[in-house]
């Protein structure tokens, strides 16, 4: 077996990595080719894949994929918590982008709406994941996961939640040209109607496995109710403080 120091911390290494520090254990001299290569377009590359693939699985399998965080499979996943952040810039940016362009005619008929969602967007942001985290913990007690494992599959189903809706901010400004705007209409329904369900669906991908289809059912059906009579209470609030 052939061992060498790594090159960062000094200790023998016989695999790919440092079992010490982590760093690659072929580390080499930098060279014009290498920079371009992996310290530039390898890294842009390993970022950008991994970002879209943590998307993909939330969209496709949000329970599961909290699931397998849980479980301490992470490495293929971007951390969901700055993940969060940058979605929630890009929404920002989207709401922006959408406002500039539509017509004022637009911009009045759904204008409720998006002050509400621009004036309280932090407010909504923050109180999500906890109201989503602490009814699940007193629902799905079967499943046996802490405060903050809840908080992981409540983190999970926003990040679904705002993917869906940064889709629809780029269905929004396509609707604006109007020879598509009846199909494109249709699609940004669609897209609104499984941003509402996509909690829903975030549980019962989580534990279908764990309840019969009717025990998950009403357990769901109640943490909807939850959410609706919470939210309304802190929108009550929110508009008598504001």
């Amino acid at each position: 077996m052939n061992t060498k120091s790594c090159l960062n911390c000094g200790h023998l290494v016989s695999d790919e990595f440092c079992p010490h520090c982590g760093q690659k254990a072929d580390t080499a001299r930098i060279t014009p080719r290498s920079l371009i290569k992996n310290d530039i377009l390898g890294s842009i590359w390993h970022m950008e894949a991994r970002f879209f693939s943590t998307l993909q699985d939330i969209i496709t399998r949000p329970g599961q994929t909290a699931m397998d965080y849980i479980a301490g499979k992470r490495i293929r996943y971007n951390n969901f918590i700055p993940l969060l952040l940058v979605l929630f810039s890009f929404n920002v940016l989207g709401l922006h982008y959408y406002e500039k362009f539509a017509p004022p005619e637009v911009l009045a008929d759904d204008s409720g709406i998006k002050d509400l969602l621009s004036k309280y967007s932090k407010a909504i942001l923050f109180v999500i994941i906890p109201m989503l985290a602490v009814n699940a913990y007193f629902l799905f007690r079967r499943i046996n996961l802490n405060i903050a494992e809840h908080f992981i599959i409540g983190t999970v189903s926003l990040l679904g939640i705002l993917t869906l809706f940064l889709l629809d901010d780029i269905v929004s400004l396509i609707v604006l040209w109007k020879p598509v705007s009846k199909i494109f209409n249709i699609v940004d329904r669609a897209l609104f109607a499984v941003s509402v369900l996509f909690p829903a669906l975030t549980y019962w991908n989580a534990f279908k496995s764990s309840y019969t289809r009717s025990g998950l059912a009403w357990r769901i059906i109640v943490l909807y109710i939850l959410m609706v009579s919470e939210s309304a209470v802190i929108g009550l609030i929110l508009y008598e403080i504001f």
